[in-house]
């Protein structure tokens, strides 16, 4: 397994290590031992799967102040997968990364707690596979304004479907700082 640090600390792609030949491939896609030996989380206490056609955009989500860490993965077709930094006191507060995860890239993107979340479907659909570092808590729920300026993420689409939650989610400086995970150093 090899593991790339983006511009975000904490947020890492991992590509596996993949095993095939002319009857498919293997690769793990999480192996406890081996996250510990790399600095990344060693423990999942919730799994999720996500179906969407080309052009849903999906976020930017967090929970607060339950937060999650999320490795993310996609089984089938193609996303472009963002991160955004939302830590108060973080030198990289407002931040964002992305990176292409797909089924034939195999890669996988590790987003720790504090961290915003999003993708956009690119290819005709996609299955979006999330681990989780906490469960789901609907109070905590929150959000951020896909398309909020002050963050400006480069999605790769112009028309995108969203949810009426997505869509009415409050920018990045309309959240008050309680509603928002802390920088710890």
């Amino acid at each position: 397994m090899k593991v790339i640090e983006t511009s975000l600390p904490g947020c890492s792609i991992i590509e596996p290590a993949v095993f095939g030949d002319a009857r498919g491939f293997f690769f793990e896609t999480w192996n406890a031992d081996r996250f510990a030996d790399a600095g990344l989380v060693s423990s999942f206490v919730q799994s999720n799967i996500s179906s969407s056609s080309k052009g849903v955009l999906r976020g930017i989500h967090y929970q607060w102040p339950r937060p999650q860490g999320k490795l993310i993965s996609v089984l089938q077709g193609e996303v472009y997968d963002v991160a955004v930094d939302i830590r108060r006191g973080s030198p990289t507060f407002g931040r964002w990364e992305a990176v292409i995860l797909s089924a034939e890239n195999k890669r996988q993107f590790w987003i720790p707690e504090g961290f915003a979340h999003g993708f956009v479907v690119l290819s005709e659909t996609a299955l979006f596979n999330y681990l989780c570092t906490d469960v789901y808590v609907k109070e905590a729920d929150a959000g951020i304004r896909w398309n909020d300026a002050d963050i400006a993420i480069d999605w790769p689409v112009s028309a995108t479907q969203l949810s009426a939650k997505d869509e009415a989610a409050p920018f990045l400086k309309d959240i008050p700082e309680d509603r928002l995970p802390v920088y710890l150093p």
